[in-house]
Parts: C-alpha cells; sequence; structure tokens
C-alpha cells in the first residue's frame, strides 16, 4: 500500500504540472538534433562478438562519461544519449562530451522525457544492454524545481521501460537509483532488504518509484531489470553541485564554506563518499550478469547498494581537500536546511560483494587527491583560470 501510494502522490504531482510538461515536451521536440548515423554506427562498433553493445543514457553526466570511456575501452560498443541541461554549467557536460567523442563514443543530444526519443535510439544498433543513468540529480534542488524530478526521473523511465518492452523486450536494463531511497532509516548500515517506505526529498521519492515501476515492468512484461544504489560518487569530472567540488573551489578561493550539522544534536554530518572508478567497475559488473528476459524467464529484478562501506564525517572529507590542495578551509558550522538532506549514509553491499565481485577499494584521502589534481590541470593552478564566466558564477543549490 505504501508503495501504491506513493505512486498515486507522484502521479498527481505530474498531472499537476502537466501543462508545463506539454510545453517543455514541444520544446525539446523541436530542439532535437538529427542523430548522426554514421558516427552512432562506428560508435557501437565492438571488437569481439562476444562484447556488449550499450545505450548509455546520462553519457555526458559524470558517472555516464566514466562508465562508457570504460566500455569503450574494454572493447565494447556504446552509444550514448543526454539532453546537456543546464543544471549546473553545460561547459563541463560538452568537455565530458570531448572525451567521450575522442575515445570513439558518439553522444545523440536527446530528451528522454521527449516522447519517441529514446524508442528512436534504441533502433539505431543492435543493443545488447541498455545502461539507463540519466536523471535529474539533487536532493535540494527539487525545492527549487520539483516539476523537472517528475518530467526526468517518472517520463523518462517509462519513455525507457515502453521503449524496450516494444522493441526488444530481450534487452537487459541497468538504471541508476539511490541510496536517498533509504530516506530516514535509521537502522545501519543500510541493506536492500530494508524497508524503504520514508523518503526524505522528492528526489528520493522519484527513485523509489523507479524500482517499483522497475518491479510492475517485469511482473507483466518479464524485462530483466538491475537498480543500483549509488552512495555518494565523487572523483575527477564530477558535479560542480556536489559539496567535495564546491568546497574544493571555496577553498582555492579563500571563501567559506558551510559545513551542515545535525540540528538535532549539533553533530555533523556523515557520507559513504565513493570513487568513481569503484561505481564504475559496479556498473559494468551489472551490466555482464544481467539475466536474459522474458515473461517467465527473467528473474525478478535485481537492487545493489554500491558504496564504500566507511562513512566519512564531512570535516574529514574537508582535511582531504585541505591536504590535497594545499590550503585552509574556512569552514562555517550551519544547521542542516529542511530540504530533504540526511545526516547519514552507510552501505552494506555484502549483496554486490557476492553476485557482483564488487570490492571497492579507494580511500577518501586518495580519492580526493585525484580529484584535486584533476581540477587544477581542468581550471587552472589556482582553479580558475580556464573556467568559464557560467562555471564562475555558478553557486550550487
Amino acid at each position: 500500500m505504501a508503495c501504491l501510494a506513493l505512486i498515486c502522490l507522484l502521479y498527481l504531482t505530474t498531472q499537476s504540472s502537466v501543462s508545463s510538461a506539454k510545453s517543455l515536451t514541444r520544446s525539446a521536440r523541436l530542439m532535437r538534433k538529427p542523430i548522426d548515423y554514421t558516427s552512432a554506427h562506428s560508435s557501437c562498433g565492438r571488437t569481439d562478438d562476444d562484447k556488449m553493445i550499450v545505450l548509455v543514457t546520462g553519457a555526458a553526466g559524470f558517472v555516464g562519461m566514466h562508465t562508457s570511456l570504460t566500455l569503450k575501452a574494454s572493447g565494447h560498443g556504446v552509444l550514448g544519449l543526454d539532453n546537456f541541461n543546464d543544471y549546473y554549467p553545460v561547459p563541463l557536460k560538452r568537455a565530458r562530451q570531448k572525451a567521450l567523442l575522442a575515445a570513439g563514443v558518439y553522444v545523440a543530444e536527446r530528451d528522454l522525457a521527449d516522447e519517441g526519443a529514446f524508442a528512436e535510439a534504441l533502433g539505431v544498433c543492435a543493443f545488447t544492454h541498455v545502461l539507463h543513468l540519466a536523471a535529474q540529480a539533487g536532493v535540494r534542488y527539487a525545492v527549487v524545481n520539483p516539476q523537472s524530478y517528475v518530467r526526468s526521473n517518472l517520463m523518462g523511465f517509462v519513455e525507457v521501460m515502453e521503449a524496450v518492452r516494444h522493441l526488444d523486450k530481450s534487452i537487459p536494463v541497468v538504471y541508476a537509483s539511490s541510496s536517498s531511497v533509504y530516506g530516514l532509516n535509521t537502522k545501519q548500515p543500510f541493506s536492500e532488504e530494508d524497508r524503504v517506505d520514508s523518503p526524505a526529498s522528492l528526489y528520493a521519492a522519484t527513485k523509489k518509484s523507479n524500482e517499483v515501476m522497475a518491479h510492475a515492468y517485469w511482473n507483466i512484461y518479464g524485462l530483466s531489470l538491475t537498480g543500483l544504489r549509488f552512495f555518494t560518487v565523487y572523483g575527477p569530472f564530477g558535479r560542480p553541485d556536489m559539496a567535495y567540488f564546491s568546497f574544493t573551489k571555496a577553498v582555492l578561493a579563500g571563501s567559506p564554506i558551510k559545513v551542515f550539522q545535525n540540528p538535532a544534536d549539533g553533530g555533523e554530518l556523515s557520507r559513504d563518499f565513493t570513487y568513481i572508478d569503484d561505481i564504475v567497475h559496479g556498473c559494468i559488473r551489472s551490466l555482464e550478469t544481467s539475466g536474459a528476459s522474458g515473461k517467465g524467464v527473467a528473474k525478478p529484478p535485481r537492487i545493489f547498494n554500491l558504496g564504500n562501506t566507511q562513512p566519512t564525517e564531512v570535516s574529514v572529507m574537508v582535511n582531504a581537500i585541505e591536504k590535497a590542495t594545499g590550503r585552509k578551509a574556512i569552514r562555517k558550522f550551519v544547521p542542516m536546511p529542511a530540504t530533504g538532506d540526511v545526516v547519514s549514509t552507510f552501505a552494506d553491499v555484502d549483496h554486490a560483494r557476492t553476485e557482483l565481485g564488487y570490492s571497492p577499494s579507494t580511500g577518501i584521502e586518495e580519492g580526493i587527491s585525484k580529484f584535486v589534481t584533476w581540477y587544477l590541470d581542468y581550471y587552472g593552478p589556482n582553479g580558475y583560470e580556464r573556467a568559464t564566466p557560467e562555471e564562475l558564477a555558478y553557486k550550487g543549490y
């Protein structure tokens, strides 16, 4: 009943903004760029018939770029999709696209919530798998623009499911869920066996809905589906809205940073920071171990936590930034705002370890050091010389 109530709530949210959604759909259709089929077919090329051909949504995103590059380097065929929205500065997404193109991965510009956009892309190559990473990310931004979560995370997800079930039910789909689904749960570490009926944010509610909808598409159509609950992913080419990114920018600029505290007791927040390479390994192993699709054939949908199993206080992450940059942070401790964040996250990855061979290996100090090295190389020795005006002005949410 809780799942049904959640779906109903989100449906009503969708209906309340239906005219806006239709307007966005028309706009997206008008802006849709033709697919370069020559580039797309080349991008789908694989080194061996036993390699995968993967359609990756959100390919110009953080996890999407790194996973696509690793897949391509391993001989798999990859075609990317992305709508290059302006939730955070677009130049970074274009830089990821440039890196992908240099590696032979073509990214078609498509908005998944635009009716038929994903179905068109799915027909371009003989795909063996779909990796659905596209989503409206972020917890606090939902207070500013809730409709974007309904459009991207619900409408977009249904477009993917409908295209697969109509065009080729045999294609397994691996999709991004989130550790945010654990919401207000207090038992830790978080396990896939825990109930997740208390979301703390609209973002979390949409991701929980993806898992519920996946179960429905398996039950009705026999689709092979795997959801991945990512825990606070960080690393080079990361998202500017994330704390480690914005803190690095502020420390280099000599600006103060806001460190949130638990309003109940003044304690620090902690996160199970997970380095991008570990997440990429989990994504690819999920693709490789996806079972066959088909009514009566496909196994029930899988869910995996992909975390680091090492919850770390935010101040420890800031210490790592200070060490990597050689500069001191100006810390301002403030109560956590009531915008959907949670106090702590902590992943139990035993299920992923058993089924996927998942074994995170990068600690926070090593991972932050790698990120800062990339940051200084990308933006300049002082963190701003090569930044665009859009990137310099970005404040996050």
